[in-house]
């Protein structure tokens, strides 16, 4: 739902006059090598001036015409208006967007706009309306899939292939487009490793087919990851409305926006893109107001939230935490990859220029992506310890704490499995240093014929069972009788 009273640029200004906002100046921050920590005076300045300017919207327990907060019409308004300049919204439109659900709802309506408006191309042109299909790589997060099942649209998988990064080729996705095809989502911060998919090519690709055939397929960038990272970490990346085939953006505020979970956003270049089937007038809330969300009832605190962030942290702000996470990124790569494993993200050894720039700290020096670290055991270590499963690492790692998934990779290279670490913000350089220690120390725990898991049917020592007798501390160990028994378990003694 979006309010039209708001001038978002005055409210930025403000911020910036805000007589608390001279303790945040550039200077008294810290450079990019070091461990960044946000300026709490800064923050009160935000907080202050969110605090000011929603209380002045009214007491919501005197606000009896509706059940929502005026305030969060607000947040979304000057969100869509930030947002439009970060991802290069062509200043001669109108952008619109909102907020959502997460990026799920936001991917919901971001493709039900190109549904709208292929129905109606199709209507006009006295054509069959009734068999759309939306092309997107097998690497897709399960939303996508969603939406197409849900809204009675022919999802055309792509496979992947390893030599690409788990990513949709889109050489290989022009294969599947036709005449029912209402667009083509092109992943932007892979689920499964991070990797950006290719939307200039993709772009390039699909200006060719239309020379060619006529026909005129849009680009829905899902950014749930990378559109709150190449902003600020790859300004010079082709990806946004930059390229004009892209009509709609959408991002998670949870994610790398750096909110509480349950937030995302969708942005279109222009009101032409968003059909007017999926907006309604609402008149009974004092006056005319617009939605297009497939939930009415949100909470507003995460929007808030998101503008605090904006006005607290700024683009300076972001840029710095998106260089720190990118930057513990490739120093967790290049511990593993030194090791017992093959690492399929943020690989030391694809430094441009090789390794030219190994101490440079900018990452448009580096290969681009989310930070995301993707890795597998090598061939080496699964030649000498060739029972070891991958998956067993994962579950020792829990044991200390860790959650760090093990999944099989997308279609198109079913075969191969794969850990995965998201690097955030609170993961500072300590806690990187320990991840790296437990990961190898597990790793080289599984080596050899005597390690943890092995044993009868590969069944794993040492791990609680409550129900089984097994699970019961040994009598021997704590009797003072006879010798102790050998300690099992995946914890290293102290």
């Amino acid at each position: 739902m979006l309010s039209r009273h708001i001038d978002p640029d005055e409210i930025i200004e403000t911020c910036k006059e805000h007589p608390h906002r001279k303790h945040a100046s550039r200077d008294g921050r810290q450079g990019h090598v070091q461990s960044w920590r946000r300026d709490e005076d800064a923050s009160a300045a935000a907080y202050q001036l969110l605090h000011d300017e929603t209380a002045l919207d009214g007491n919501p327990l005197l606000n009896l015409a509706s059940f929502q907060e005026a305030d969060k019409l607000i947040m979304e308004n000057m969100n869509k208006n930030l947002v439009g300049d970060l991802w290069h919204a062509p200043k001669e439109g109108k952008v619109i967007g909102t907020a959502t659900a997460g990026s799920s709802e936001a991917i919901m309506l971001g493709g039900l706009a190109m549904k709208k408006r292929w129905q109606e191309g199709r209507k006009a042109a006295g054509k069959d309306y009734f068999h759309p299909n939306i092309v997107f790589g097998s690497n897709a997060q399960v939303a996508l899939e969603k939406f197409a099942r849900y809204f009675d649209v022919e999802t055309r998988l792509v496979p992947v292939k390893e030599s690409n990064g788990f990513v949709m080729d889109p050489n290989d996705a022009i294969q599947y487009v036709d005449e029912n095809t209402i667009g083509i989502i092109v992943i932007f911060g892979s689920t499964y490793t991070g990797h950006f998919e290719d939307v200039a090519l993709m772009s390039k690709l699909l200006d060719d087919l239309q020379q060619r055939t006529g026909l005129d397929i849009p680009i829905h960038v899902d950014g749930a990851s990378g559109a709150f990272i190449a902003p600020f970490a790859y300004p010079q990346l082709k990806w946004d409305f930059k390229v004009p085939r892209v009509v709609s953006i959408n991002t998670s505020g949870h994610k790398f926006g750096l909110t509480y979970a349950g937030l995302g956003w969708v942005l279109w270049r222009d009101e032409s893109y968003l059909h007017k089937d999926l907006v309604f007038e609402l008149h009974y809330l004092g006056s005319v107001e617009y939605t297009f969300t497939l939930n009415f009832s949100k909470p507003a605190a995460p929007v808030i939230a998101q503008m605090f962030n904006f006005l607290n942290l700024g683009f300076d702000g972001y840029r710095k935490i998106a260089w720190k996470d990118l930057r513990n990124a490739r120093m967790l790569s290049k511990a593993l990859e030194s090791t017992y494993f093959t690492v399929l993200s943020h690989p030391s050894n694809n430094a441009k220029g090789k390794n030219q720039h190994e101490n440079n700290d900018d990452p448009e020096h580096y290969m681009a992506g989310v930070p995301v670290v993707a890795f597998r055991l090598n061939d080496k270590y699964k030649e000498e310890n060739p029972s070891v499963q991958q998956q067993w690492i994962a579950t020792m790692l829990r044991t200390k704490g860790w959650i760090i998934p093990n999944y099989n990779a997308p279609q198109g290279a079913e075969d191969v499995e794969i850990l995965r670490v998201v690097v955030r913000e609170t993961l500072s350089e300590d806690l990187m240093e320990r991840l790296i220690i437990d990961i190898l120390g597990v790793t080289e725990a599984l080596a050899g014929p005597n390690h943890a898991f092995s044993g009868d049917a590969g069944q794993p020592k040492g791990i609680t069972h409550p129900d089984h007798d097994h699970a019961r501390p040994v009598k021997d160990n704590f009797d003072g009788l006879g010798e102790a028994l050998e300690q099992l378990g995946f914890s290293s003694q102290c």
